[in-house]
């Protein structure tokens, strides 16, 4: 299987980088710091070409440049102005008086609201961080059990690892997009098909959603076979909230975050925006929502400001808005001056949010945090690309590509074995090591096989998922554990959240035995 001193320095490489990260070094400096050891005794000792190391920042410019990666920053502030502005907090407290009256009504309420908070985050730590402080108490106070209540957080906190709009998938699909098109190469095929981010989004919907209707029907179940576990909230404490205006309050806490969920994901799978756009559509307004609600009443503007965005977006599907034409017809001319005039009012409304929530303070939060979780994504990005530059210059991707074809079982043998080595991986690596260091090497080497690329993407995202709730060693633990009171002990988060890995372990294997799950809507809408 090892055929030369060049390969046994690749998996070296992988094993020593994989112990720097478990010994707790940066993720970036550990990816790039291990390459340019291994690149070092490679080139001293003849087994490593060091003209590789030329095409490095040629790498690093085309990830810069890659317009797909732009949606990262933008879904990563929609989903802190979502945070920030309280707006998340609304949306939980809301549901929560919709579905009170029945038993298991929160825990159902946090579910709902955990796929909508964790779609919009797309950062499984920030989303169960959030859950775990605005959620848990307050489950925690209307009697719910403590490890039912730990585990519908940690559970709902994850789902953004597959419910689009979602960062992972972002990422991933990247990924898998590279990997598609190098296995094709590799395999003759000089004009290679491309997988898109638009296709893990729509490949993401039914098996999200399916995991969210699990998660409801257990939710129903412990409500039916222990009643003391979930409680209703008290009748005359949801009349009371209903007799303040309760129905106000859902249309303004509700609603919006919703529709504009609804309008990003469905720009992007109805053709009208990229990923990058639609993310840019979330983002601001994301914002608008925000300084709508800082406004209390005084908010004609901003609606104005929201009315015109949704304006743009139905001329942008019924016109072709391009300027850059020799004939232009007059209806397109038409629209194109309507566009300008409404473009003109959003931008005055856009304004006026984000003055407010320079006032208010929250402007600058925004901005940091956003930044910083940037920042952390391209850096390990950057240290995964030379990672993975120095990987293929020693051959690895060879030894991995005869050590999968290998297996016994052929094709299922493989993706069985990758499937456990990931979920075991995801006990200590986060996401993004995973996705820049382990699917390169790994996906080409499958790809090859002529599994589906979506199918594919769409079956690592879970696993990660599964990978990140399970005991002892979930990330997703942890993250819960920091936030959560004195009260609730470890051992009580541990059995809350094992329901929950079995019916993600149930949701694999319904993916894994019928993949039309996650490659029929992709191939609907963009085939």
């Amino acid at each position: 299987m090892i055929e030369s001193p060049a390969e046994i320095f690749s998996l070296l490489m992988f094993g020593v980088a994989c112990a720097v990260l478990l010994a707790g070094f940066p993720v970036a400096l550990t990816l790039a710091g291990s390459a340019l050891l291994f690149a070092g005794i490679g080139a001293l000792t003849g087994t490593f070409d060091s003209s590789y190391l030329g095409a490095y920042p040629q790498r690093i410019y085309g990830t810069m440049t890659n317009e797909v990666l732009i949606a990262v920053p933008l879904f990563i502030a929609m989903g802190v102005v979502l945070e920030r502005s309280k707006i998340a907090e609304d949306l939980l407290d809301t549901m929560g008086m919709m579905f009170g009256r029945m038993r298991g009504g929160l825990g159902i309420s946090v579910s709902i609201v955990g796929a909508l908070m964790a779609a919009s985050t797309g950062i499984v730590g920030a989303t169960v961080v959030t859950m775990g402080l605005m959620a848990l108490p307050t489950m925690l106070r209307r009697g719910y059990s403590p490890s039912l209540a730990c585990g519908s957080i940690c559970a709902a906190g994850t789902l953004g690892q597959i419910i689009p709009p979602s960062i992972v998938l972002v990422l991933l699909g990247d990924v898998i997009s590279s990997s598609y098109q190098t296995a094709q190469l590799e395999q003759g095929i000089f004009a290679p098909e491309s997988v898109s981010v638009a296709d893990l989004f729509a490949g993401g919907i039914v098996p999200g959603l399916a995991l969210v209707g699990l998660y409801i029907l257990y939710q129903l179940m412990m409500a039916w076979l222990r009643p003391a576990s979930s409680p209703a909230i008290p009748r005359e404490e949801l009349d009371a909230a209903k007799d303040q205006g309760f129905r106000h309050r859902v249309m303004h806490a509700l609603v919006p975050p919703i529709v504009l969920i609804i309008a990003v994901l469905g720009s992007i799978l109805g053709g009208i925006a990229t990923p990058t756009e639609a993310a840019a559509v979330g983002a601001i307004g994301a914002m608008l929502l925000a300084g709508h609600r800082l406004g209390e009443r005084k908010n004609r503007r901003i609606s104005l400001a929201g009315a015109s965005l949704a304006g743009v977006l139905l001329l942008t599907s019924l016109l072709d808005l391009r300027v850059s034409r020799d004939d232009i017809p007059t209806g397109d001319l038409f629209g194109m001056i309507a566009a300008a005039i409404l473009c003109a009012l959003f931008a005055f409304g856009t304004w006026e949010a984000l003055r407010r929530l320079h006032k208010d303070g929250l402007l600058k939060e925004i901005l940091v945090a956003t930044g910083r979780i940037t920042s952390m994504v391209f850096v390990i990005v950057i240290g995964a690309q030379l990672f993975s530059l120095v990987f293929r210059g020693f051959g690895g991707d060879d030894v991995v590509h005869r050590m999968l074809t290998g297996l016994p079982g052929g094709e299922f043998g493989a993706m069985i074995v990758v499937m456990l080595v990931m979920f075991c991986l995801g006990f200590f690596l986060d996401f993004l090591e995973i996705t820049f260091v382990v699917v390169p090497i790994v996906a080409p080497a499958l790809l090859k096989m002529d599994i589906d690329p979506i199918w594919l993407g769409i079956m690592m995202a879970v696993n990660l998922q599964t990978s990140f709730l399970t005991p002892p060693f979930g990330f997703s633990l942890f993250y819960l554990r920091g936030v959560a009171p004195d009260s609730v002990r470890t051992m009580q988060i541990y059995k809350g959240v094992i329901p929950f890995v079995l019916i993600q372990i149930f949701g694999l294997i319904l993916l894994s035995l019928f993949p039309e799950l996650a490659t029929w809507l992709p191939h609907a809408l963009f085939d």
